[in-house]
């Protein structure tokens, strides 16, 4: 069996949401944190800058209410279903995320992907200090990893499916054959071979069996 690929973008993709959003509404930030989070994934906000600027809001909170939220996501329909699929297809299963590896983590077990990269919401003391950090801070980083992910495993672009929603999943698109728009921006569509407009992650095993 040829070995393969697939990696999926988290808010919004595998997840149902945008946790940082979620996380937001805790303190009544959730609509100032959501009009930064559209205008950095229509491109229109560096996504560095967005970033920081949306965690600095949630300096202040308790660490452990922020995993109490991360824990309770809800997931995307078919999420689970698709990832089994894909691993029975012989694909290694990745997320990568700008969001937190309070939500990436955990969901690990409960979605069945092999490996998750994510970002870092600092703490000191057990509340967040308002600054984060981490492998997927820049518009860039996903595209980077893919491809030190696809030289470690010896998978190249045409044995690699990427699945995201918004800008900063454009540098990944860059370096895989298969490239799924799940209900995305239109800056993302433009680039996709599919476009999946229906809240369906198993969508993407019909339309690779078309």
């Amino acid at each position: 069996m040829t070995k393969k690929l697939a990696v999926f973008d988290f808010d919004s993709t595998l997840m149902d949401g945008e946790t940082i959003e979620i996380i937001a509404s805790e303190l009544g930030l959730q609509e100032e944190v959501a009009k930064i989070t559209s205008q950095a994934m229509e491109g229109k906000l560096d996504f560095f800058d967005s970033l920081t600027h949306r965690v600095s809001l949630l300096k202040g909170m308790k660490e452990s209410r922020v995993d109490e939220i991360c824990h309770n996501l809800p997931y995307m329909p078919g999420a689970k279903e698709t990832i089994t699929e894909l691993k029975k297809r012989g694909y290694t299963v990745v997320c990568f995320s700008g969001g937190f590896k309070n939500a990436t983590a955990y969901a690990k077990d409960i979605l069945g992907y092999d490996a998750e990269f994510s970002n870092i919401l600092h703490s000191k003391d057990g509340i967040l200090t308002g600054l984060v950090g981490g492998p997927m801070m820049f518009s860039t980083s996903k595209g980077e990893m893919l491809q030190k992910l696809q030289a470690t495993l010896g998978i190249g672009a045409k044995d690699t499916l990427v699945v995201g929603d918004g800008a900063n999943d454009l540098s990944m698109f860059k370096y895989a054959k298969t490239r799924a728009a799940f209900c995305a921006k239109e800056i993302l569509k433009k680039e996709a071979t599919l476009v999946i407009d229906k809240k369906d992650l198993f969508q993407i095993i019909i339309n690779l069996d078309k």
